[in-house]
């Protein structure tokens, strides 16, 4: 079993940049590969950005590149994801994920562990 734990959200004003975490439980962590999806409210469940499992190759939202850099420290089995210039748009529920198959994807449907997600509110 796999259990992911988000941290890091919270209110931020526009131009600002918060840092998320994940932590992940189990030994084969670094077998996995990660991503952040967000969901704002009445909208479907969104990619932001994945890392596959060595952390060599990253992908990102549109929306996102640019601003948003995810990255991995396999040792502390933690994945961060660290938004910058945020703008009120990026107002979400975070969510981490996790996907044994180590590749990554940006189709949120592929992961097959979630954490239950944190809020990021960015006021303009």
């Amino acid at each position: 079993q796999v259990h992911l734990v988000e941290s890091g959200g919270g209110l931020v004003p526009a131009g600002g940049s918060l840092r998320l975490s994940c932590a992940v439980s189990g030994r084969t962590f670094s077998q996995y590969a990660m991503g952040w999806s967000r969901q704002a409210p009445g909208k479907e469940r969104e990619f932001v950005a994945g890392i596959n499992w060595i952390g060599n190759v990253e992908g990102y939202a549109d929306s996102v590149k640019g601003r948003f850099s995810i990255s991995r420290d396999n040792d502390k089995n933690t994945v961060y994801l660290q938004m910058n210039r945020q703008k009120p748009e990026d107002t979400a529920v975070y969510y981490c994920a996790a996907d044994h198959r180590g590749l990554g994807s940006d189709d949120p449907s592929a992961y097959e562990y979630w954490g239950r997600g944190t809020q990021v509110t960015v006021s303009s």
